[in-house]
């Protein structure tokens, strides 16, 4: 999906949601995001088959049906049904589109291997480049400027749409396929042709402090990711707490997050949700630790599962919260397919923390305020921990 490629705004309708998902900074690599389980979004296609889908699901169904008996696009008239629905989070795939969201949550994409952000001028400066990737192979280097894509200037441009250039269509564009990229760095500029490839995502990075304590980053809530942080806290020294740094963490796989939340806390109650109207729970596997200090640190790119993990550590009281407000993104979506094999991506509920607070559209509000764009916003974090 973010870059990951992280920004704030909703994912457009088709197009859209794997290449252009929200995250708070960008990550062009692509990760993905989703407020589901991902048992059920897995068994949701079938399950859509078997039982009417509820609610604008019917309506966005039978607008492709009927434009699929009338021979023309059902998946613009698929798209038309979700923007008049007022879904802000509504989207709908072609197959390609949907393969390549499915292979994002299992930590995949297609790519080049850039990691960039906007700057206050509107320019796309490169933030990094992943070792053995196009970019990398092609000498790029962190603090390069992207001036164009396939000719394609790119200053001003949001970077979701960057990202979506960048990574291309996943059928007309696929790995093996090249790009042409504008560079800039101080006074030299040029252009490099790449070829884009399949890459995994490295969403858990660990590393000490001067302190002794150990920061645990987490981008994403792909596949896997939930067992690389229990792991990550199994192996910090009994005496060191941690922060868990979510800053620009666009969410994933809830099932993911929910995974995490048990390295932290010894079973119980993690959030709950409505799937058109039926209440369910998300509780956490018993035998977290609960007594190592814990610093969760937050900005306004931190959504979706990411904001469920830190409103559980913080209602919980497992956890002090620093940074800013999170982006506010609460709500579940789950896939229905369409005639043509296209699939809708549709919200059908929201979820709330422990303290049955809802996050959609208010986000959580941190226990201490610090601006994430301060390069000191971490130190902050690892002071907050000492003190715990």
């Amino acid at each position: 999906m973010s870059g990951r490629d992280p920004f704030c705004q909703p994912r457009r309708v088709r197009h859209g949601a794997a290449l252009t998902l929200v995250f708070a900074s960008v990550l062009v690599t692509g990760a993905a995001t989703g407020s589901f389980p991902e048992a059920e979004r897995k068994s949701a296609p079938d399950t859509a088959r078997s039982a009417a889908p509820a609610g604008h699901h019917q309506e966005v169904a039978r607008a492709a049906a009927e434009a699929m008996a009338a021979g023309k696009s059902p998946v613009e008239a698929a798209e038309r049904a979700v923007s008049r629905s007022g879904d802000r989070w509504g989207a709908v795939y072609s197959p390609g589109e949907y393969e390549e969201l499915e292979e994002s949550l299992d930590g995949q994409y297609t790519g080049v291997g850039l990691s960039a952000r906007r700057e206050r001028d509107g320019g796309i400066e490169i933030t990094k480049v992943r070792s053995g990737s196009p970019a990398a192979d092609a000498g790029i280097r962190a603090g390069d400027r992207l001036r164009a894509v396939d000719g394609r200037q790119v200053d001003g441009r949001p970077v979701t749409e960057v990202v979506s250039l960048l990574r291309g269509d996943a059928m007309d564009r696929p790995a093996g396929t090249t790009v042409r990229l504008g560079l800039e760095r101080g006074t030299r500029a040029w252009t490099e042709t790449v070829r884009r490839a399949r890459l995994t995502t490295d969403p858990v990075s660990v590393r000490g402090t001067a302190a002794g304590d150990t920061v645990i980053k987490v981008a994403s809530f792909t596949k896997g990711v939930g067992d690389q942080v229990r792991t990550a806290v199994g192996r910090v020294p009994a005496d060191a707490g941690v922060v868990l740094d979510l800053r620009g963490n666009s969410g994933g796989l809830v099932t993911e997050a929910v995974t995490a939340a048990s390295a932290f806390l010894d079973g119980g109650l993690v959030a709950t949700y409505d799937v058109d109207g039926d209440q369910r729970a998300l509780h956490a596997e018993p035998g977290g630790d609960t007594t190592r200090p814990l610093v969760a640190l937050v900005d306004g790119g931190t959504m979706s599962a990411a904001e469920l993990l830190t409103g559980a550590l913080q209602d919980r009281g497992r956890a002090v919260v620093v940074g800013s407000r999170t982006f506010g993104k609460g709500s579940v979506q789950m896939p229905s397919p369409l005639p043509d094999g296209s699939v809708a991506e549709l919200t059908v509920g929201h979820y709330r923390t422990p303290s049955g607070r809802g996050v959609d559209g208010t986000g959580i509000a941190p226990d201490l305020e610090v601006d994430p764009a301060d390069p000191a916003a971490l130190e902050r974090a690892e002071t907050v921990l000492s003190g715990l």
